[in-house]
C-alpha cells in the first residue's frame, strides 16, 4: 500500500509503511544540470549606431569580440523605453499587457501603467529558478513602482520576489556614476569606496557579477546560474574616470554631421545595413554642425566625449566579466545575449546638457555659461546628457529618438554568443525580431515548457516566439509576422515587412495624426514614405495597429506629459499621496519618488538634543552636487543650501544653534516670480532669511538621508559630514493641495503653466 504526504502529494517516489518497502526521489533543480550559463547584458540608451561593430568610432573591443564571435542581429527591436522593454526582455510578453507602459516611476490608474510588472507574467528569472539554475541580478532594476523602493516595502516587484536569488545594484531608473543609490538584496548600503579612491558604479557591478558566480561555481558547479546584468551605460549621467575622458579629447571636433556621414559609411561597409540605404534627413530641431556658435560646438563635442568615454568604460568591465567566465572554464558554454532597451535619448535637448534634470525642469541651457566649466563635464560634477544632433548620430541611419517608435527609438543593438553550439564565426542575422522573443528563444533553447502557472499564479500567453531556429539558420524566416508599438502616444505597426508609424504631437486629437508607411525590408532607415501611394494597405495596417491595442491593453492611449504623469500617479496610499511626512531617524535612505514633493515649498521640523562643544554635522540631504537640497550646521550655526544645477542660495543663521533639546525649522515658501523665500527658525523664532531665485520642479533623481549627507550637496563640507546629536523626529509639511490661498494658487497655476507650455514644444 502506497501512503500519501500532506506536504508533497504529488510525490513521485513510492511512501511505504517502512523504508525498506519505499522509493525516494527529489523535488526539482536536477533538471537544470548540464544546461548552458545564460549572461544577459542590458545597456541603456544605446543607439543602433553606437558600438563600434554597429558602425560607430567609439571603441568597444569587447563587445565587438562578442559579435565577432556570434550572431550580430540588425532588426531587433524595443518598446523606445528602458522599464518598458526591460518588462517585455525579461517576460516575452508586450509591455501594455503586463502593467509596464512606460518607466515604473508611474501608476496611472489604468492596468497598462501600473509601474510594476503582473504576477501573471513570470519574469524568466522565475522560470529558471524553478528549472533549477541560480539566478543572479546587478545594475539597474527599474521595474518596481519607486514609491515602493523604500525601506518600508512592499517588496514583491524587487527582484528577489521576481526570481532573482540575489540582487546588487540601484532601483531607479538612473543614477550617479560616482555616488550611486545601492542596494543589496533587499536592504540599502553604501558605496563600498569613494571616488577619490577610484569608485564607479560599472565597475562594482561587475565586481559583485564575478562574486556571485565565483560562489556558485565553487561550491555548486553542476547548477548553471543566469545572470541579468543591467548597467547605468549609457543613461545620463555620462561619467568616467578620467582617463577614459581624456583618451576622447578632440575627437569629436569635426561635428556630428561628419560623424554622422562616417558611422553610415562604416555601416555599409560592415554590411550593417544594405548598400541602398538612404540616410535619414536631420530631425527636426538638428541644426548643421557649421551653423552652431562656437560655445555650442566646443560644448556639444565636450559632451559627446563623456558619452563616448562611458561607453569605452564600459565595455571595459564587460571584458573584466568575459575574462572572468574564461578563467573559470565558463565561456564555451554561455550564452551571452547584450541588448539596449532603447534608442539614443532625446532628453539632453538641442544643445545638450549640464545636468538631465534641466530636461525635466523645462529649463533650457545656457551655453555660453557652460562652457565655462567644460573640465567638469564627465566627472562626478556633471550630470551631463548629449543633444539632439549627437543622439541622432548614436541612431543612425535612422531617424527620431528613444520615447519615439520610429527606427532611432526602437531599432537596437542585440547580439547573441554561445561557442559551444554556434561556434566562433561571426554572422549577422536581418530578420525582424522584438524584445519579447527573448525569454521564449531562452526557454526554447534550455528546453523549458512555457509555465501555465507560477508560485500558483495563473499565467497570460508568451507573446513572443522563439528565435532558435533564426539562431542556427541565417535564412530562416521571422518567427512571426506582425507586431505593435505605442509610446507616450506615438505608434507603430509592423506587418511581413511593412511598417506603418505616426509621431504624435502632445495634445493632437490622435484620429488626426499623420501616418507614415514604409516597406522596411527594402527601405531600413524609414526615408521612403509610401503613404500616398499605397492608402488602402496603410489604412489596413491602421486597422490591425487597433486590433492588437486591443488584445495587447494598449488603451486608453494617454499622451500627457511628465508632469501630468507624475500628478495622476499619486495614488492614494503611497508615500507621496499625503500633506504630511513624518520622519524618526535613524532610518534607510528615501528613493526620490518617496521623499516629499516639496516643488510647492515646503516646512521641515527638526526635533533635536543638540550637543554641547562641536555639534556640526548635516541634517537632511536631498540630491548630490548637481543639484539638491541641504540642511547642516557648521562651526555652531545651521545653514541652508539650495542647489540649482550648482547655482547655489546659502542661508545662515544669526544666531548658533542652542544647545539641548529644541526644534530647528526651515521654511522655504514659494513666490509668483517662480522662485522662493527662505526662513530658518529656532523653537518658532526667525533666525535668518533668504531668497532662492529659482525653484525646482524634479529636484534630482537622487533621494534622501536624515543625519548625513552620503553624496555632498555642497562644497562646503566633506560627506558624509554626519550630525553628532541626536534628531529624534522630522516633519515635512507641505501646502494643501487644494489651492486656498491666493499667492499659493497664483504660483502654482504660473508653475503649471510654465511645465505645460515647455511640455507643448517637446
Amino acid at each position: 500500500m502506497s501512503y500519501r504526504h500532506p506536504a508533497e502529494p504529488d510525490f513521485e517516489g513510492e511512501i511505504g509503511k517502512t523504508v525498506q518497502i519505499s522509493q525516494p526521489a527529489w523535488p526539482g533543480g536536477a533538471s537544470a544540470i548540464g544546461k548552458p550559463n545564460v549572461v544577459m547584458i542590458v545597456l541603456d540608451d544605446t543607439g543602433f549606431a553606437h558600438l563600434g561593430c554597429y558602425g560607430s568610432t567609439i571603441a568597444t573591443p569587447n563587445i565587438d569580440r562578442l559579435a565577432g564571435e556570434g550572431l550580430k542581429f540588425t532588426g531587433f527591436h524595443t518598446t523606445a523605453l528602458c522599464s518598458s522593454s526591460r518588462a517585455c526582455l525579461l517576460t516575452g510578453r508586450n509591455h501594455h499587457a503586463v502593467g509596464m507602459r512606460a518607466v515604473s516611476n508611474m501608476d496611472t490608474g489604468y492596468p497598462n501603467m501600473r509601474g510594476a510588472v503582473t504576477k501573471s507574467a513570470a519574469t524568466i528569472a522565475e522560470i529558471l529558478r524553478e528549472d533549477g539554475f541560480t539566478t543572479f541580478a546587478t545594475g539597474k532594476w527599474h521595474l518596481a513602482p519607486m514609491a515602493e523602493c523604500t525601506a518600508a516595502g512592499p517588496y514583491h516587484n524587487w527582484p528577489l520576489q521576481r526570481g532573482f536569488d540575489r540582487y546588487y545594484g540601484f532601483l531607479q531608473g538612473e543614477t550617479d556614476q560616482f555616488h550611486p543609490e545601492l542596494t543589496h538584496d533587499n536592504h540599502f548600503i553604501d558605496q563600498p569606496a569613494s571616488p577619490e579612491e577610484g569608485y564607479h558604479v560599472s565597475e562594482d557591478i561587475v565586481d559583485k557579477s564575478i562574486g556571485f558566480i565565483r560562489d556558485t561555481v565553487s561550491v555548486v558547479p553542476e547548477r548553471p546560474f543566469f545572470l541579468y546584468l543591467a548597467f547605468g551605460a549609457m543613461h545620463a549621467p555620462h561619467q568616467a574616470p578620467d582617463e577614459y575622458l581624456e583618451k576622447y579629447r578632440g575627437k569629436f571636433d569635426e561635428g556630428w554631421d561628419v560623424a554622422r556621414e562616417q558611422w553610415f559609411a562604416r555601416q555599409k561597409k560592415m554590411g550593417v545595413i544594405p548598400e541602398n540605404t538612404a540616410l535619414a534627413p536631420r530631425n527636426p530641431g538638428v541644426k548643421p554642425w557649421d551653423e552652431l556658435s562656437q560655445h555650442e560646438q566646443r560644448f556639444a563635442a565636450r559632451l559627446q566625449e563623456a558619452f563616448a568615454a562611458m561607453l569605452d568604460h564600459t565595455d571595459d568591465q564587460i571584458g573584466r566579466l568575459m575574462a572572468s567566465l574564461e578563467e573559470l572554464g565558463l565561456d564555451e558554454n554561455t550564452i551571452f545575449l547584450l541588448v539596449s532597451d532603447n534608442g539614443a535619448s532625446q532628453e539632453g535637448g538641442p544643445t545638450g546638457v549640464f545636468d538631465e534634470m534641466k530636461y525635466f525642469n523645462m529649463m533650457p541651457e545656457d551655453v555660453d555659461k557652460a562652457v565655462e566649466r567644460l573640465d567638469d563635464i564627465g566627472t562626478l560634477n556633471s550630470h551631463s546628457n548629449i543633444p539632439w544632433g549627437w543622439a541622432q548620430a548614436g541612431n543612425t541611419p535612422l531617424k527620431w529618438y528613444k520615447q519615439n517608435t520610429h527606427g532611432g527609438g526602437v531599432r537596437d543593438p542585440l547580439i547573441v554568443r554561445w561557442p559551444a553550439k554556434l561556434g566562433r564565426e561571426g554572422a549577422i542575422r536581418r530578420q525582424f525580431c522584438h524584445a519579447i522573443d527573448i525569454a521564449p528563444t531562452l526557454m526554447d533553447i534550455l528546453g523549458i515548457e512555457e509555465p501555465k502557472t507560477v508560485a500558483g499564479v495563473p499565467q497570460m500567453p508568451i507573446h513572443g516566439k522563439s528565435l532558435k531556429e533564426i539562431l542556427f539558420d541565417g535564412s530562416a524566416a521571422p518567427s512571426r509576422s506582425t507586431q505593435y508599438f505605442e509610446m507616450g502616444g506615438d505608434r507603430g505597426i509592423w506587418v511581413d515587412g511593412w511598417k506603418a508609424v505616426t509621431h504624435h504631437t502632445r495634445g493632437v486629437p490622435f484620429e488626426d495624426d499623420q501616418w507614415e508607411l514604409y516597406r522596411l525590408d527594402t527601405d531600413f532607415s524609414e526615408y521612403h514614405d509610401l503613404a500616398a501611394a499605397e492608402p488602402e494597405r496603410l489604412k489596413e495596417m491602421v486597422d490591425i495597429w487597433w486590433r492588437e491595442a486591443e488584445e495587447h491593453g494598449v488603451l486608453p492611449l494617454d499622451d500627457r506629459g511628465a508632469f501630468d504623469l507624475f500628478r495622476a500617479s499619486r495614488r492614494p496610499g503611497m508615500p507621496t499621496s499625503r500633506n504630511r511626512f513624518v520622519y524618526y531617524p535613524p532610518l534607510s535612505h528615501i528613493v526620490a519618488d518617496a521623499c516629499p514633493p516639496v516643488f510647492r515649498g515646503w516646512r521641515m521640523t527638526f526635533s533635536l538634543d543638540h550637543p554641547a562643544g562641536n555639534g556640526d554635522g548635516v541634517l537632511v540631504a536631498r540630491g548630490n552636487i548637481n543639484s539638491g537640497y541641504v540642511l547642516y550646521i557648521e562651526n555652531g550655526h545651521l545653514h541652508f543650501d539650495f542647489n540649482c544645477f550648482h547655482d547655489h542660495t546659502l542661508v545662515r543663521s544669526t544666531l548658533p544653534v542652542p544647545t539641548g533639546a529644541h526644534d530647528i525649522s526651515a521654511e522655504i515658501s514659494p513666490n509668483l516670480e517662480g522662485g522662493a523665500a527662505v526662513a530658518l527658525r529656532f523653537d518658532g523664532e526667525e533666525a535668518g532669511h533668504g531668497t532662492i531665485p529659482k525653484m525646482l520642479f524634479m529636484i534630482s533623481s537622487i533621494g534622501m538621508d536624515f543625519g548625513r549627507s552620503p553624496a555632498p550637496v555642497s562644497n562646503a563640507y566633506d560627506a558624509p559630514f554626519a550630525y553628532p546629536g541626536r534628531i529624534s523626529r522630522v516633519t515635512f509639511d507641505l501646502p494643501p493641495r487644494k489651492r486656498d490661498k491666493d499667492a499659493r494658487e497664483a504660483a502654482d497655476k504660473a508653475d503649471e503653466a510654465q511645465v505645460r507650455a515647455a511640455l507643448s514644444r517637446q
